[in-house]
């Protein structure tokens, strides 16, 4: 099955970080026809929720890392055998698929495994006479294993007492070593025939095809004796008889067994194979059901996931594991950031105020039309990152595509923006910590690590209310995530102005400094500075440089 291309947003995803990431996809999917799949690198906040719950769209699903798993690898789907085969059986079906192991199941149950070594020890290890009895061996299994034609008996039964006797001797000798529920291998002597039946065999086996009379099985009908008929010589009896014995027998049971899950991480199942002497290992998925086999060849070549990032191209922003990922294109509308590729990649960055602005224009591009679900989020993505087309971000581009948009979905800008940013300012049941991260990102600059985080308000009271549940969290931020400088801009979106709380050495002073103004205590009031790409971070960024 082809694999899936994910395409996803940055960390503590906002509006445009998720809706561009479900547009791209369906577009990628429209242009190329495969398989491309939204996800989002964390959950929503309650604008974004907000926006998918309104418009009765499904959001991504969450993926929080994306590190090679077990699923990604080539598993080998070989279906799994009844404990009750054979050993000749399970070998020819490990022939016929070119394996060495065989797992064991019921329904899909996973019941344990048996490999080429176990068979091995049927042959090498097995001197018994009495072993058939051992390992409760169906009569169907000695059947099937010696190509038998059953001439009398019970074939439902199992041998469950007795041994295997070759009957070479003459009558009164054969009255010496067969005793009750033995089974007898013999050829066309009627004598010998008669006499094992009298002494209570469980079954004859008449070799090389020799006819049977029916004074014999007379006899041992009434003896409860089966009497079955084959093709193959003594010799090749004795040899095959063995391989009648059930799996189960022989087989690994699921407690002794080293068993990995669908979901595992390659890296941290590899250290437990180099541990194990097993060629293969079963795999098994998320309700414990039979998946599969892995072997330690396949490891090698695993498979890395196959990304599309939207709206970053930072890899502090990145989903967890990115480094292990295959990045294949980038479309994004920040600052060039610190994000390394394996190989060239389709990057594509403009100065806009949205990355939905964006992927509308390569809707455009490619001559298609959006729907109305996939107009509704991008109106959406462009209403949210450019404050209603009122950030110093957005650009004549961004409106004309809101428009557009607006109007493919029957969306009133206005109306939509103020309900968005209303439910997104919904703060009385979060805490500080959540306050912070629910639109957070993390930049470097040299060797100076800064996080600014963002909550949009429509009231002044809101505004309040954000900085009282903030409190001194601001500085004890900075002891979190490696953050050598915090600032959290709480902005009022009808008035275009931020409150900015500072944290970390000198964070105040940076800030003051860099807009020439006074600070009240541990916060900033800057008019005018809603955007946190264009005009936050660029003038701390510059003060920290100089």
């Amino acid at each position: 099955m082809e694999k899936p291309v994910y395409v996803i947003g940055h960390k503590n995803p906002d509006t445009d970080s998720v809706c561009s990431a479900v547009c791209y996809a369906r577009l990628k999917s429209l242009i190329t026809g495969k398989n491309y799949i939204a996800k989002r690198a964390g959950h929503l906040n309650e604008e974004t929720q907000y926006v998918f719950d309104s418009f009765k769209i499904k959001p991504p699903e969450y993926i929080n890392d994306v590190r090679p798993q077990v699923k990604d690898v080539d598993i080998y789907e070989i279906d799994g055998v009844d404990e009750q085969i054979s050993i000749k059986e399970a070998w020819n079906i490990m022939k016929s698929n070119n394996v060495v192991t065989l797992p064991v199941t019921e329904g899909e149950e996973l019941k344990g495994l048996v490999t080429i070594g176990d068979i091995s020890r049927s042959y090498f290890e097995v001197y018994d006479s009495d072993i058939l009895a051992r390992a409760n061996t169906r009569f169907m299994n000695i059947v099937d294993t010696l190509k038998a034609r059953v001439i009398t008996g019970n074939t439902e039964q199992t041998v469950d007492s007795g041994k295997v006797v070759i009957a070479a001797a003459n009558p009164e000798l054969m009255e010496q070593f067969i005793e009750d529920g033995d089974i007898v291998i013999l050829g066309n002597r009627y004598e010998a025939q008669l006499c094992a039946i009298e002494m209570n065999a469980r079954c004859i086996v008449v070799c090389e095809g020799a006819q049977v009379s029916k004074t014999i099985v007379k006899v041992a009908d009434e003896n409860n004796c089966a009497v079955i008929v084959t093709d193959y010589d003594t010799y090749t009896v004795a040899r095959l008889i063995n391989q009648s014995m059930p799996i189960s027998y022989y087989m690994m049971k699921r407690s002794g067994l080293v068993t990995f899950c669908l979901t595992d991480y390659i890296e941290d199942i590899q250290d437990v194979m180099s541990k194990k002497r097993f060629s293969n290992f079963p795999v098994v998925d998320e309700n414990g059901k039979y998946a599969g086999m892995i072997s330690r060849r396949n490891l090698l070549r695993h498979g890395r996931k196959q990304l599309i990032l939207v709206d970053h191209n930072e890899r502090s922003q990145a989903v967890s594991g990115v480094d292990t990922a295959d990045i294949l294109e980038i479309i994004d509308h920040h600052r060039i950031g610190s994000i390394q590729t394996m190989s060239p990649v389709y990057f594509r960055n403009q100065p806009l105020g949205s990355t939905a602005t964006i992927i509308y224009q390569m809707y455009k591009e490619n001559n298609l039309v959006p729907d109305r679900e996939t107009a509704e989020l991008l109106c959406a993505a462009i209403i949210s990152d450019t404050l209603i087309l009122k950030s110093p971000t957005c650009t004549q581009t961004d409106i004309d595509a809101c428009q557009s948009l607006a109007k493919l979905s029957g969306i009133d800008i206005d109306s939509c923006g103020r309900a968005m940013f209303k439910a997104g300012s919904n703060i009385s049941s979060k805490t500080p910590k959540e306050l912070f991260n629910r639109d957070f990102k993390k930049f470097a600059v040299g060797d100076i690590v800064v996080g600014v985080g963002q909550v949009n308000c429509m009231e002044v009271d809101e505004i309040a209310n954000v900085q009282k549940i903030m409190g001194g969290y601001i500085d004890e931020v900075t002891g979190e995530n490696g953050l050598d400088m915090a600032f959290f801009m709480i902005t009022n979106v009808l008035d275009g102005c931020s409150e900015v709380l500072c944290g970390g050495k000198n964070a105040v002073q940076t800030l003051s400094m860099a807009f020439n103004v006074q600070p009240a205590g541990e916060s900033v009031h800057l008019d005018g500075v809603v955007s946190r790409k264009k005009q936050l971070f660029p003038v701390i960024m510059e003060a920290l440089q100089q």
